[in-house]
């Protein structure tokens, strides 16, 4: 009985499945395409071109800060609850330091009630939450008119305590940050805060206001002519930092140090990614399978792209090096035809030895039999 059929077959069926699977890693785009048109495939195919890139840097470049957070211009302060007023009545020192010349003026001081008002001498409780210092020096400077001939009001807040912006994320101080008379920015804000460089994603920097989320590509802002230098924080924003830590590129292939970068800034590109991971393997790599797989993380519902590099063209340093990369991303480098082989050659002799070897093992013990 002859078995070396057997191991004919064998050998066959893997190098079937090797020709329909071929070993390493490697995009086939005629396949991606051919499924694109015969079965409304969820992957659409792109080149990076010069054109293509133009077409991004026009959209970035019409970047702009929201007009509602533009619209906001800061109003006078507002005195609010906990807020510690120092209220001067000129010529009068019993109203002004009930306590004497030598306590500080923070003993002296009238901190508004947890229900926005104060007690002060001889006008009872008044209701100051929400009036400015203005409006309040009036208030009491008629009142003690009926007492002290043309009083001479003066008010000033010494504690602000009422009002707070938080900070979160990548701050190196996140927390509170009280308001006070002063107009902030939120280029101030941040200045203060401080920027975490290692762990900030600074193309997702979110101001929550009245429960609408408005998310800015700080960096980008900042380096471009912009208005992001008008946009004013008010008393209740919270601000928030992307940390990078959430948002990734992932790297794999015939790479030097296949894994995943945190995604910093949106002016990362396709050139510092690869140039992170060591670059493509240029034993192993073909310089036409560079890809950028974009939108893997909703394709339910929408068309992955990918984008593909042709590297081995004299222009493909300029192109990688001003296309911008995005969090997600996954960049894909596949293997060279020669190193395809090999794996596959690789992958098939041992399988088949083990199969030849069977099938002379089983001639010889049916043979001493």
């Amino acid at each position: 009985m002859i078995r070396f059929p057997l191991v004919a077959l064998g050998a066959s069926t893997l190098l079937l499945q090797a020709c329909m699977f071929s070993p390493g890693m490697h995009m086939d785009t005629d396949r991606l395409i051919s499924q694109d048109s015969a079965e409304n495939s969820m992957v659409e195919m792109v080149q990076i071109t010069p054109k293509l890139i133009a077409q991004d840097q026009a959209v970035n470049d019409r970047l702009a800060v929201p007009q509602a957070l533009l619209d906001y211009s800061p109003e006078n302060y507002r005195i609010g609850a906990n807020d510690a007023l120092f209220i001067t009545v000129w010529d009068h020192p019993e109203l002004t330091i009930p306590g004497g010349q030598q306590q500080p003026s923070s003993a002296n001081a009238r901190v508004v009630r947890d229900d926005g008002t104060l007690f002060y001498p001889f006008i009872g409780n008044v209701h100051v939450a929400g009036k400015t210092l203005e409006e309040l020096r009036e208030i009491i400077a008629t009142r003690l008119a009926r007492y002290i001939e043309q009083p001479q009001v003066d008010v000033n807040v010494i504690e602000y305590n009422s009002q707070k912006i938080y900070f979160s994320g990548a701050f190196e101080n996140a927390g509170i940050l009280p308001v006070n008379a002063q107009r902030l920015t939120l280029l101030e804000a941040v200045g203060q805060a401080g920027i975490n460089p290692q762990t900030a994603d600074l193309s997702n920097l979110q101001i929550i206001r009245d429960g609408v989320t408005y998310r800015l590509d700080y960096d980008r802002l900042t380096s471009m002519p912009s208005r992001i230098g008008d946009v004013y924080l008010r008393p209740g924003d919270k601000v928030h930092m992307g940390l990078n830590d959430s948002r990734k590129i992932l790297v794999m292939g015939e790479i030097g140090r296949p894994g995943a970068i945190p995604y910093r800034t949106s002016k990362m590109t396709l050139s510092e990614v690869l140039g992170t991971v060591g670059g493509p393997s240029p034993l192993s790599s073909s310089g036409k399978e560079v890809y950028v797989i974009r939108g893997v993380e909703n394709i339910e519902n929408e068309k992955a792209t990918v984008f593909q590099l042709n590297a081995q063209s004299p222009s493909a340093f300029i192109l990688a090096n001003q296309f911008e990369m995005q969090p997600q991303d996954v960049v894909f480098v596949g293997a060279a035809g020669v190193t395809r082989w090999n794996r596959f050659i690789s992958q098939l002799l041992p399988t088949a030895t083990i199969l030849y070897t069977g099938a002379r093992t089983e001639d010889e013990v049916r043979s001493n039999n």
